[in-house]
């Protein structure tokens, strides 16, 4: 390809096919997204340099309160050390952590000229899962996401460095990994998005040695 012809020349838009990827992590109260709730959410926006590189653009995450009814499984909270009561929670309810997250995803969208962000997690049908059941739930209208096609780095992890599991693939990219800051929603989603850009990056690289 002549770098006249290179989809970089667009930008991020001309990277992914006109998609933005996001990366996302959500904590829950167990892993049914039609039973259990919500507690944290992150997204961070993944940018792109002006050599094609793709680097960590800014993180959102908001503290996410139960909605009625819905359940929170005490195993769950050893996982993720979250105290849902804890005073000094600043916890929202679900719309408004809607907003939090959808809505700096929609302007940059708007400056990228991206037609969709697309979800990048670990395992995504657990995040895909409960962010579109949560959606539906609080009738919230402006979701910026692709409703199906999401970005796995479970599966590059695997594919480039024989790990799937999201601390051995980060230290197999040789990345630092902090136990104690894991299942934090936002340390999770930084150390997704460090793993999937160094993905992105290195393929690249190799692709313009080809």
């Amino acid at each position: 390809m002549s770098r006249q012809d290179s989809p970089t020349d667009k930008g991020i838009a001309g990277r992914f096919r006109g998609f933005l990827p996001v990366v996302v992590d959500i904590e829950t109260g167990g892993f049914d997204a039609n039973r259990h709730a919500i507690l944290e959410m992150a997204a961070v926006i993944v940018e792109m340099n002006a050599d094609g590189t793709l680097q960590l653009g800014s993180t959102h995450r908001v503290q996410v309160a139960p909605y009625a009814g819905s359940v929170v499984e005490p195993e769950a909270l050893k996982i993720t050390g979250i105290d849902p009561d804890h005073p000094e929670r600043n916890a929202v309810d679900e719309k408004e952590a809607m907003r939090h997250i959808c809505n700096p995803i929609r302007q940059e969208l708007r400056r990228t000229g991206c037609s969709r962000a697309v979800m990048v997690a670990h395992n995504p049908a657990f995040d895909m899962g409960f962010f579109n059941t949560c959606v539906n739930r609080c009738g919230f209208k402006r979701n910026p996401f692709h409703p199906f096609t999401t970005f796995d780095t479970a599966t590059l992890g695997g594919l480039v460095y024989g790990q799937t599991v999201l601390s051995r693939a980060v230290e197999a990219a040789g990345l630092e990994w902090e136990s104690d800051q894991a299942h934090s929603a936002a340390y999770d989603a930084e150390q997704t998005a460090r793993l999937f850009c160094g993905i992105v990056n290195r393929c690249a690289s190799i692709a313009r040695v080809v």
